[in-house]
C-alpha cells in the first residue's frame, strides 16, 4: 500500500482503465470459515430450510452524526429523506454530475444519537461520503464521522456482530427464539427484539432473496446471540453459511455487489485527488474500450432506480432525470449454456491454452467484474458477478442488457481477456471463449421478486 492519490496513479499509468486492468487488489480473507458443511448445502438451505450467514466482518462501516447530516447526504443522493426516521434504513446510492453510478451501501438510522446513523457496505461509496462530509465540516456544517475498515483492515473486534437468518424455516426459528410469532416488521424496517435475554436490532430482509432477518448488536454479545439462534433452529436443519457459499448471494438476490464507480469524470477532479489510489479497486473482464464512460451504469441499468426521488436538489440530478426518461439498460440475469461452461472447464483438462478459469461457486477476478455481452456481433450489455447456484444447478450471472432485449433471448458473453491483463489474480496463459447465455428475470427466483419487498 503507498498513499499515492488516484489522480496520480491515472497521470503515471496514462489512462484510468490501464490503471484499474492491472492494479492488484487483494484478496480478503475475513475470521469466517469458508465451510461449515460444504458450499454447495450451504446455498441449498437458504432455499429449502434455514441458514446463519455472518456478516460481522466483510463491510466497512461508517457511523455518523450531526444536525446538517441529512442535508449533507441528501445533496449527493436521488434517495428521498422526507420520512427518514429513526428505525428505517435505505439503499443509499449516489451518482455523478451525468446521472452515473458512484455506488451504493445500507444506510441504518438506529436512533438519534451522536453515532446513531450508520452507513454499511463495499468502501468505494463510503469512500465519497467520507470525501463529502469532511468539506461540509471544513465549510461549519455540523456533521461527524468515524470509519471502521472490515476485518481484513482493521485490528480488534467490530463495533457490531451482524447475524443474517433466512430461508423458508426462518420464521419457525424466530418462533422459538421469541415465544411467538416472529416480529411484524416491515421490509428495511429495524425492530427491537430479545434473543437470550440480550438486546437485539432486526434488520427485515435477506441477503439471498429469501425471508429473514438481520440481526445486529454489540460485539460483546455476539457469542451468546449466535449459540442461541443455532440452538433455536437445530430442529430445522439450520446450516451456518461459510464465506464461500456467501460470495455467491448476490446471484439470488439480483444485487450488483460492486458497480463501476463514476468518478473519472471532470466533476470529481478534487476527489481524485483525494482519494489514495489502492482503494479504487481494480476491474477484471473482457470489457474493453479507451472510454471509461463505456464501464459506468445508471442506476436504472441494475435496478436501482427504484431508489431515486426527485423531490429534492442533488448532485447529477438533470442527467439523471433524461436517463429515467429513456432508460438504456435493465438488470437481468444470464443463465449460461452447460455445455459451454463444461466446455471451459474442460479446457483446463486438455492440451492447449485453455480458457480463462472459471472458479466455483463465485468467479470474480477484480473488484468489478466487466464481461462484454454480445448479440449478433454487437456489443449490447455487460455481465458482471458470475457462480454456481447448487439449488438450482446452474452457472449464472447479473448483467445489464440493452432494455429492447427480451427475456428468453439468447446472448453471448466473452469470457476472457485480451489483451490479458497483468495483475496477479488472472490466469496469464489463457484464450478467449464465448459462452451462450439465456436471458432471464433478475432476481432470477419468483418468490424475491414478488414477494421480498412486501
Amino acid at each position: 500500500m503507498t498513499s499515492e492519490s488516484l489522480a496520480a496513479a491515472i497521470e503515471r499509468t496514462g489512462s484510468p482503465l490501464e490503471l484499474l486492468r492491472n492494479q492488484n487488489w487483494p484478496a480478503f480473507t475475513f475470521p469466517v470459515a469458508p465451510e461449515f458443511t460444504n458450499w454447495r448445502d450451504e446455498q441449498r438451505a437458504w432455499n429449502t430450510t434455514v441458514a446463519l450467514m455472518d456478516q460481522s466482518h466483510h463491510m466497512t462501516q461508517l457511523f455518523l452524526g450531526g444536525s446538517d447530516l441529512i442535508e449533507v447526504l441528501s445533496s449527493i443522493s436521488p434517495n428521498t429523506f422526507a420520512t427518514f426516521r429513526p428505525g428505517v434504513a435505505k439503499q443509499l446510492i449516489s451518482v455523478n454530475e451525468s446521472g452515473y453510478l458512484v455506488g451504493d451501501g445500507i444506510l441504518f438510522y438506529n436512533e438519534d444519537a451522536p453515532e446513531g446513523l450508520v452507513l454499511i457496505g463495499h468502501h468505494i461509496l463510503i469512500d465519497w461520503v467520507r470525501f463529502t462530509l469532511e468539506k461540509a465540516a471544513a465549510q461549519g456544517k455540523d456533521v461527524h464521522q468515524r470509519l471502521e475498515p472490515n476485518s481484513h483492515m482493521r485490528q480488534g473486534p467490530p463495533t457490531f456482530y451482524r447475524y443474517e437468518l433466512q430461508g423458508p424455516e426462518a420464521d419457525r426459528v424466530m418462533e422459538k427464539l421469541f415465544g411467538g410469532p416472529a416480529p411484524d416488521i416491515k421490509f428495511f424496517h429495524i425492530g427491537d427484539v430479545t434473543i437470550g435475554g440480550r438486546a437485539v436490532k432486526a434488520l427485515r430482509h435477506g441477503m439471498a432473496g429469501q425471508p429473514g432477518f438481520e440481526f445486529f448488536g454489540p460485539w460483546a454479545d455476539n457469542e451468546h446471540v449466535l449459540q442461541t439462534i443455532l440452538e433455536a433452529g437445530e430442529e430445522f436443519g439450520i446450516r451456518r453459511v461459510g464465506a464461500k457459499a456467501y460470495s455467491a448471494t448476490p446471484l439470488e438476490s439480483g444485487w450488483v455487489p460492486t458497480p463501476f464507480p463514476a468518478v473519472f469524470d471532470d466533476d470529481m477532479t478534487e476527489y481524485r485527488s483525494w482519494l489514495p489510489a489502492e482503494r479504487i479497486g481494480s476491474v477484471a473482464g473482457s470489457l474493453t474500450s479507451d472510454d471509461v464512460r463505456d464501464f459506468y451504469l445508471t442506476p436504472y441499468d441494475i435496478g436501482l432506480g427504484r431508489s431515486v426521488r426527485f423531490d429534492h436538489d442533488f448532485h447529477g440530478r438533470e442527467a439523471l432525470e433524461r436517463h429515467a426518461e429513456n432508460p438504456r439498460r435493465r438488470k437481468v440475469t444470464l443463465l449460461w449454456n452447460a455445455d459451454d461452461v463444461a466446455a471451459v472447464v474442460r479446457s483446463q483438462l486438455e492440451p492447449g491454452t485453455p480458457a480463462k478459469f472459471l472458479d466455483f461457486p463465485k468467479a470474480r477476478y477484480g473488484l468489478y467484474q466487466m464481461d462484454e455481452v454480445r448479440r449478433g456481433g454487437e456489443r449490447v450489455g455487460i455481465s458482471t458477478d458470475a457462480g454456481y447456484i447448487a439449488y438450482d444447478q446452474l452457472y449464472m450471472s447479473l448483467a445489464t442488457l440493452d432494455a429492447d432485449i427480451p427475456d428468453g433471448d439468447e446472448v453471448e458473453i466473452v469470457w476472457g481477456e485480451d489483451p490479458i491483463s497483468s495483475k496477479d489474480s488472472v490466469d496469464q496463459n489463457h484464450r478467449q471463449v464465448i459462452v451462450r447465455a439465456t436471458v432471464a428475470p433478475a432476481p432470477y427466483h419468483e418468490w424475491a421478486r414478488t414477494v421480498y419487498r412486501a
